[in-house]
This record gives structure tokens, C-alpha cells and sequence, in this order.
């Protein structure tokens, strides 16, 4: 199994797999709209229009498990995100990205980072993974990393 056969939901509800960005660098996090680094988005958007014509796609999964900081409907997240934050990369439907119930996307992601690049569990919102254009998962960044810092080893896997 690859990151491209993990099935996936659109925030706005259809269904498909990550193979639609086949050949693309990614950049997955899992975002809230309510959280102390929800400006996040900015940065995230900023790298998006970035690097979106060099290949890469930021894919944002909100999640509601850290303080209920994503109560919102998709519909909710999807507004207060493009009125907020201009938002244009895509958006998927609220997952769990940690325990029993953690989306197969994160268990992935999880599991196929390698040492010394993974930085344990999901710790809060907004921790952030890097998949190089051949789907291989680089590296997993801390919470706290910032978008812009994130930026070398980007251009480094579009390179």
C-alpha cells in the first residue's frame, strides 16, 4: 500500500484518493480554527502560493481532538478559512489524527516517517508532513514549526 491508496474526503464530501496528487510534493497538516497557532494558515497558504506551480500541494485536515479547537461544521471551517486566511489549497473533511479511531492517512503518515525526521504523536494542531513528489514521507514537523521554515526542504524535494 502507498499514500496514493488512501481514500480521503473533500471538505465539501466527495470521496477520493490521494492518487489525485500523484507526482505532487505534499505538505498535510491538520489544522483548527479556533487554536493559539490557527495563523498558521497564512504561512500555509503563503507556501502554497509559493511552490504550487513548482508542485506542491498543501492538504489541510481539520481535526477537533486538541481542546476542541475545531467545533465547526466543514462548511463552517471552509468559510471561516477563506474569509480569514484566504485558504485556496484544498480541504478535507474533519478526521481524528490520533488514538483508536485515527484516520489511515495519519496512521500512515505516522508510520512511514523516518528517523530521525519523525517527532512522535500527533502533540497538538497544526503539526505538519512533508511527502516528496514519489510519495515517500520526508518529515514530520513539530506544532510549532513554522510554514516559512519549512521552505528548504521543500524546494529540496522539488528539486
Amino acid at each position: 500500500m502507498s499514500i496514493y491508496d488512501i481514500e480521503v474526503q473533500t471538505i465539501t464530501g466527495e470521496t477520493q484518493t490521494l492518487s489525485t496528487y500523484k507526482g505532487k510534493a505534499l505538505l498535510i497538516v491538520n489544522t483548527a480554527s479556533a487554536c493559539g497557532l490557527t495563523p498558521h494558515y497564512k504561512g500555509l497558504q503563503a507556501l502554497y502560493e509559493q511552490y504550487q506551480d513548482k508542485g506542491l500541494v498543501v492538504l489541510g485536515f481539520p481535526c477537533n481532538q486538541f481542546a476542541g479547537q475545531e467545533p465547526g461544521t466543514n462548511e463552517e471551517i471552509q468559510a471561516f478559512c477563506e474569509l480569514n486566511y484566504k485558504v485556496t489549497f484544498p480541504l478535507f473533511d474533519k478526521i481524528d489524527v490520533k488514538g483508536e479511531h485515527a484516520h489511515p492517512l495519519y496512521t500512515y503518515l505516522l508510520s512511514h516517517t523516518p528517523e530521525p525526521y519523525r517527532t512522535g504523536e500527533i502533540e497538538w494542531n497544526f503539526v505538519k508532513f512533508l511527502v516528496d513528489p514519489s510519495g515517500q514521507v520526508v518529515k514530520q514537523y513539530g506544532a510549532r514549526t513554522e510554514p516559512a521554515d519549512i521552505s528548504s526542504d521543500i524546494e529540496a524535494v522539488l528539486a
